[in-house]
């Protein structure tokens, strides 16, 4: 559907946190939230163009991850996702975040543990929080406010507070963020 002026506003949703990993200047004009499973492909096809893209416009937009864990169908995701708090913890979640997404049918706690020591993290650090509550706490603080906002499925995006669900494009999300980001754009 096009943008027919009869249609109703889309609902707004304060999903945008202060403590997620985020890409991008806090003075940004344009938030966009992901949530995201470490073990959906969707997710991970989506990760190289969120990276891309926070690259190409760092002053534009500014992404923030929030994890979505599947455990019905993807059973270490939520481990995977306890994993990138932890590194996030370091002040590496980005490395973490890629390397997950890289190797995203290798998530035992094992891989997890090699992959924190390939990133650089600390191991007995990462090893305690992996099996704290904080961790899995901080997960399910996102998963809670994702369904609360509507998220059923990864990847899913709330730009400027709307809900987009599904993969976008890369050509498609760079126009997004260019014509909300141009001079007088911004409502």
């Amino acid at each position: 559907a096009s943008g027919n002026s009869g249609a109703p506003a889309a609902q707004l949703f304060d999903v945008a946190s202060v403590d997620d990993p985020a890409l991008g200047a806090a003075s940004a004009p344009l938030t966009i939230v992901e949530f995201a499973d470490f073990e959906c492909p969707f997710s991970k096809d989506e990760s190289a163009v969120v990276r891309e893209l926070a690259a190409r416009y760092p002053n534009r937009v500014r992404f923030i991850y929030r994890d979505f864990p599947l455990t019905d169908i993807h059973p270490h995701a939520e481990r995977a996702a306890v994993a990138g708090e932890c590194a996030h913890e370091q002040g590496k979640f980005w490395a973490m975040h890629d390397k997950l997404f890289q190797n995203a049918t290798a998530l035992t706690d094992d891989d997890l543990k090699r992959y924190a020591r390939e990133v650089g993290l600390d191991s007995p650090q990462f090893d305690r929080c992996l099996y704290s509550k904080k961790a899995e706490d901080e997960v399910r603080d996102d998963y809670g406010e994702g369904l609360a906002a509507g998220v059923r499925g990864t990847p899913t995006f709330f730009i400027a507070g709307r809900k987009v669900e599904g993969a976008i494009p890369a050509p498609i999300l760079e126009r997004i963020i260019l014509e909300l980001t141009k001079e007088g754009g911004q409502k």
